[in-house]
């Protein structure tokens, strides 16, 4: 099942018993957040998606915790269970793509960009029913404050639109916002993501010399931010896809069918034409404020820094609107879910580069960039070396800070498990890797920002391909024959 947009999903899930209306008059400072955080870390049929229907000051509802389950997400994305995903993409992978890795990857986006998954171009939408350009303002919006020090409100769950101002070619990213004044926005897109690199890109045209050896006149870049929409739409803007991939048509592809997309009223951009908000504006590549600070998914407040400013031009919606958002801070929050769905979307691309990968996991105790445990086929001297390594070499994955590394027959979604292996499988001395290299803009404990240490466990077993000096003790296990009859008479023992 597929969804045009977010109430279609709402619906489903409040038929499903997945989502709870909220009736009681909540604040927007501090107290949803709150509701929400006890609710995301519960467990089994507590942990539900919320729909604030009464934000005091406000006519407009809050949704949220919508991904904040493994289910939820799976639903949203139209399958059954997340690794689904993953076969989808396998299968892609295996029937159409002959060659090299690398004919691969460069046919991967082409594959993509079919006709059933292309967007499809249309003049009137929904998230136009009601255009501000006259006057428009944030303050209609209930845009959460979310923790006690942050540095202010902040939208949490957006789809922002760029394209870079040389080739044209189209990125959608998810970047916090801060809310400065009714009418900007700090723009927290990092310095390795795709925003970030269209905003480099105009900086650098602007500061080209002109004809007298001047400066050229500066010019702003157009930004669209899209609230709401088709779930899958909401996804891809969070998907670290590789270059070239262009997120609305890989979230065709995960909806079988294309986006549909409808011009802007003040800027030269396309959005989603089911949105439930949309805000229009642009940046000026050269222009920075401070932002921050802001309680983050790491469970620590990020530091305040400089990033670019969004200025508002205009304000399109529904005639009533829903306002998504979600919670980010200590794991589990439902942000957690939107990268597992990442993890097992892209598993078959890292075994299409590794083929002795058996599993990854990106627990959320590592909120993604902290812990990436990996089960390998081991074949050779250094192999699990060699496998952290090509990871810390694949996209974003440079910024994952420690790589653990165990044996196939691990399960790397038992924690308990690799911990036990990880702590018993290692000798400091031979089995660590430290290096240097790019690190996540959130990571606090960094030698410097952007830049720091690395760790990789080798915490597979030992044999004579380690050239250990003493043999490996055999792992206790009993006989199949006894497991057998004991299963038989398990009822007879009256436990």
């Amino acid at each position: 099942m597929s969804f045009s947009d977010l109430r279609e999903l709402v619906a489903h899930l409040e038929r499903r018993g997945q989502l709870r209306r909220v009736g009681t008059p909540v604040s927007r400072d501090l107290e949803i957040t709150e509701i929400v955080d006890r609710v995301s870390k519960s467990n089994g049929d507590a942990n539900i998606a919320l729909l604030f229907e009464r934000v005091e000051g406000f006519d407009i509802p809050v949704l949220v915790n919508t991904f904040g389950s493994a289910d939820r997400m799976a639903t949203a994305l139209g399958v059954e269970r997340l690794d689904d995903l993953g076969a989808r993409v396998a299968k892609l992978l295996d029937l159409k793509l002959p060659g090299s890795f690398l004919d691969k990857m460069r046919k991967l986006g082409s594959l993509l960009d079919v006709a059933k998954a292309s967007p499809r171009h249309v003049r009137t939408a929904p998230c136009q029913e009601v255009v501000e350009t006259a006057n428009p303002s944030l303050a209609v919006l209930p845009i959460l404050t979310c923790w006690p020090r942050d540095g202010g409100r902040y939208i949490t769950l957006p789809a922002v639109f760029t394209r870079d101002p040389v080739t044209g070619a189209r990125n959608v990213g998810m970047y916090r916002l801060q809310v400065f004044d009714d009418r900007t926005l700090g723009m927290h897109w990092q310095t390795h993501k795709g925003g970030a690199e269209h905003q480099r890109v105009a900086l650098e045209r602007t500061t080209e010399p002109g004809r007298g050896g001047h400066a050229a006149p500066a010019t702003t870049m157009p930004v669209a931010i899209a609230l709401g929409g088709d779930p899958a739409m909401i996804y891809a803007a969070s998907a670290p896809l590789p270059p070239g991939i262009d997120e609305v048509v890989f979230a065709g592809w995960l909806r079988g069918a294309g986006i549909e997309l409808v011009p802007c009223r003040t800027i030269e951009l396309e959005v989603p034409a089911q949105a439930e908000i949309v805000l229009e504006g642009y940046v000026d590549p050269a222009e920075r404020r401070t932002e921050g600070p802001f309680g983050d998914h790491t469970g620590y407040y990020s530091l305040a820094r400089e990033y670019p400013v969004f200025h508002l031009t205009a304000l399109t919606r529904r005639a009533r609107p829903i306002y998504p958002t979600t919670i980010v801070g200590r794991p589990p929050q439902e942000d957690y879910w939107l990268g597992k769905a990442t993890e097992r979307i892209f598993l078959p691309i890292m075994r299409l580069m590794l083929p002795e990968i058996v599993d990854v996991n990106m627990p959320a105790e590592g909120v993604f960039h902290n812990l990436v445990i990996v089960s390998i086929r081991k074949r050779y001297p250094g192999h699990a070396r060699k496998v952290m390594q090509a990871l810390w070499g694949m996209g974003l994955m440079m910024l994952a800070k420690t790589i653990v590394v165990v044996s196939e027959h691990v399960n790397v979604q038992d924690l308990s498990e690799v911990a036990w292996r990880a702590t018993g499988n290692i000798d400091p001395k031979r089995d660590l890797m430290i290096l240097e290299g790019p690190m996540d803009d959130l990571d606090h404990a960094a030698l410097r920002h952007r830049y720091g240490g690395k760790l990789g466990v080798d915490a597979t077993e030992k044999g004579p391909l380690d050239d250990v000096a003493q043999a490996w003790p055999e792992e206790i296990r009993m006989s199949d024959e006894v497991r057998e009859l004991v299963t038989r008479r398990w009822k007879d023992y009256g436990l």
